[in-house]
């Protein structure tokens, strides 16, 4: 399929699919847009993360706590960034029907998809167990990684059909 064609179909098709497909690329980049923010607080750049008023949040004490520079000796916002960033890539690879031509691609992103669930819900619970509070930053990509779970069932659903249509040929 040549590029034409397929940002042609992007831009103008109004299929099940790819409505999904762009609703899980709109949610991975607000997603990098909030950890952007905490990135930016957590590099110095921004002075201060406003929270909304509430006892419920302290998102600078959370974000500057030294568990959030562990891994990698990277600011964690940074690492969701690109985390969030390869699940856009994931939701953009390949052509409408990409579930029966290349049923690796949805699968991928069903796996990735189930990675960032598991990650924001393993960081959210972390959040009040260890500072009983929560940052609220990072709770608008919680949200959006389960509300991509929805979008990718379907595609992931056809292409695990079309592997195993495969699988009974053989």
């Amino acid at each position: 399929m040549g590029q034409e064609q397929l940002s042609r179909q992007w831009h103008c098709e109004d299929r099940q699919a790819l409505s999904d497909r762009r609703a899980v690329t709109g949610l991975a980049c607000g997603a990098v847009g909030a950890m952007t923010v905490v990135a930016l607080y957590q590099v110095g750049v921004l002075a201060h993360l406003p929270d909304p008023p509430s006892g419920a949040f302290d998102s600078e004490r959370i974000v500057r706590s030294p568990e959030a520079y562990r891994l990698l000796s990277t600011p964690d916002a940074v690492l969701a960034m690109a985390s969030y960033a390869v699940t856009a890539v994931l939701a953009g690879m390949g052509a409408p029907d990409r579930a029966r031509e290349r049923p690796w691609l949805p699968l991928a992103l069903a796996c990735k998809v189930g990675f960032d669930v598991y990650q924001a819900a393993a960081h959210t619970v972390n959040q009040w167990t260890t500072f009983r509070a929560f940052c609220s930053w990072c709770l608008g990509p919680a949200v959006a990684s389960l509300a991509m779970v929805p979008r990718i069932v379907p595609e992931t659903r056809v292409a695990l059909s079309t592997i195993s249509s495969a699988a009974a040929r053989r």
